[in-house]
C-alpha cells in the first residue's frame, strides 16, 4: 500500500467520525411532532378541516404564528403551541414547512360552484395579491390546492369578523354573499 492510499484511508476513516450535520430544527422536534396530529405529517394536512402547511409561503406562516402568539388571531389550539416559542423559533418553525413539498389534494368541485366562484374571486381582485396562479407569495398565502373547506371557514371568519389579523381583506369578504364564499373555496381548493 502506497502512502497516498493510507493518507486517503486515515482521511476517510476520519470524516466518517465527524459528526454529520446537525439539525436544525432539533430545538422544535416537539413542536413540529404536535402540529402532525392536526396538520398532518410534514404539514400535508389529510383532514379539510386543517390547513395544508406543505409548501405554503415562509413569512405567511411567520406572521400566522406571530399572530397567534400575540393575540391577534385567535384559536384555542394553536395559541398555546406557540406562546412559549420565541420569534426566532416561529421563523424556524414556519421556514421548516415552508420548506416542504405542497400535496397534491386533487379535490374536485362542482363546475358551475367552480365558474361562479371564479366570477366572484375575479370580481374581488383576488389575483392582484394572491396572482393569477393563487399560489401567492411572500405574505400572501398559497389558495391553490388548499382544502375548500378550510379555505370557506376562513373566508367566513373574516366576514365575521371572528377572525381580524387582516383587516383590509376582511372588509374585501364582507362584501361577498355566504353562497360566494362557498363558491370562491371551490374554486380555490379545486386548482
Amino acid at each position: 500500500m502506497n502512502v497516498k492510499s493510507l493518507l486517503l484511508i486515515i482521511i476517510l476513516v476520519v470524516l466518517a467520525g465527524l459528526p454529520s450535520r446537525a439539525d436544525q430544527y432539533a430545538n422544535l422536534r416537539d413542536t413540529i411532532e404536535s402540529c402532525t396530529g392536526c396538520h398532518g405529517e410534514n404539514g400535508a394536512s389529510l383532514d379539510d378541516e386543517y390547513p395544508i402547511l406543505a409548501g405554503q409561503e415562509l413569512h405567511y406562516l411567520y406572521v400566522q404564528l406571530k399572530d397567534y402568539k400575540s393575540g391577534l388571531r385567535k384559536n384555542e389550539v394553536m395559541m398555546p403551541v406557540v406562546e412559549t416559542l420565541s420569534k426566532k423559533q416561529l421563523l424556524k418553525l414556519a421556514e421548516y414547512f415552508s420548506k416542504k413539498k405542497w400535496p397534491r389534494v386533487q379535490f374536485k368541485g362542482d363546475p358551475k360552484r367552480i365558474s361562479n366562484g371564479e366570477k366572484a374571486a375575479n370580481s374581488g381582485q383576488c389575483v392582484a395579491c394572491h396572482l393569477g396562479s393563487y399560489t401567492g407569495n411572500s405574505r400572501i398565502p398559497r389558495l391553490a390546492g388548499q382544502h375548500a373547506k378550510y379555505l370557506a371557514k376562513t373566508m367566513l371568519e373574516m366576514k365575521t369578523k371572528v377572525r381580524n389579523n387582516a383587516p383590509a381583506i376582511s372588509t374585501l369578504i364582507s362584501s361577498f354573499n355566504e353562497q360566494d364564499i362557498f363558491d370562491m373555496a371551490e374554486y380555490m381548493g379545486n386548482m
